[in-house]
C-alpha cells in the first residue's frame, strides 16, 4: 500500500495513540487481577507502537508475523534496538496468545509485572525515534 506522507502521518499518530491508550488499560486489569486481559493490553500497546514505527519508516505489514519479522530484521538485527526488544515482543507475544487461546494457561502475575517498565521502555523509544 503506497500512502501519502500525509496519510503516513496520520497513521503513524494513530498507531501510537492507539499504543499509549491501550498501555493505560493495564494498570485497570492488573488492578482487578485480570491478567490475561493485562497481557493482551501489554502485547497490543507493544504491537501498536511497533507499527507506528515500522510505518513511519516505509515498511508494509499486513501480520502480526510480518511485524515481528521486519522488527527484528530492521530494528533489532541491525542494532537500533538492543536485542532485549526483540525478545520482549516474541515473550509478549507468546503470552498473549497463551491466555488468548489456551483455556489452561494462567499468566502469572509477577512475569507480567516483570514485562510492564521494559515495554514502557520499547515504546517510549519508539516514541522519541518517531518524534526525532
Amino acid at each position: 500500500m503506497s500512502l501519502t506522507n500525509d496519510e503516513r502521518t496520520t497513521l503513524v499518530a494513530l498507531e501510537l495513540k492507539k499504543a499509549l491508550e491501550t498501555y493505560e488499560e493495564i494498570d485497570v486489569l492488573v488492578a482487578a487481577d485480570k491478567w490475561s486481559g493485562a497481557a493482551n493490553r501489554l502485547y497490543y500497546a507493544v504491537f501498536h507502537a511497533i507499527n507506528a514505527l515500522l510505518i513511519h519508516d516505509g515498511h508494509s505489514v499486513n501480520t502480526h508475523k510480518g511485524s515481528h519479522a521486519i522488527f527484528n530484521l530492521h530494528y533489532i538485527k541491525t542494532g537500533i534496538f538492543p536485542i532485549e526488544f526483540g525478545r520482549l515482543y516474541n515473550q509478549l507475544q507468546t503470552m498473549r496468545e497463551e491466555s488468548d487461546y489456551n483455556c489452561v494457561f494462567e499468566v502469572e502475575p509477577e512475569v507480567l509485572k516483570e514485562r510492564l517498565e521494559p515495554a514502557q521502555n520499547l515504546i517510549s523509544k519508539i516514541k522519541e525515534r518517531l518524534e526525532a
